[in-house]
């Protein structure tokens, strides 16, 4: 009785250490997953939000730079896109709302406030 007792609790010890074996092995991965999140994802998200923001704050009359670097001011507002006036000779382009990179306008009255 004494031996099945015995080995009983050798397979149970065992067992304890092959779990805490596998919980090990998976730190690494799990701490290099939490350092991924905190310097990649999180910062890009809260990028994202502020752009996000930026576009939906866009007024008449603010001057934005596109993404492909083209400078104007905005004429016309509608719910996916804007219509930005370039050059001295007024030309008119409808571009999307996605493809505005900032709002000069805005970052010169926060410049301004400072």
């Amino acid at each position: 009785m004494t031996n099945m007792h015995y080995l009983l609790t050798m397979s149970g010890a065992e067992t304890e250490g092959s779990i805490m074996d596998t919980i090990i092995s998976f730190a690494p991965i799990v701490i290099v997953l939490i350092v991924f999140y905190f310097l990649l994802i999180r910062p890009q998200q809260k990028k994202d939000k502020e752009d996000r923001a930026m576009r939906e704050n866009l007024e008449i009359g603010d001057e934005i730079v596109t993404i492909g670097g083209i400078v104007g001011l905005v004429v016309s507002i509608k719910e996916d896109t804007v219509v930005i006036e370039t050059g001295s000779d007024r030309s008119k382009i409808r571009i999307l709302k996605s493809a505005v990179a900032q709002n000069i306008s805005a970052k010169e009255k926060a410049d301004a406030a400072k």
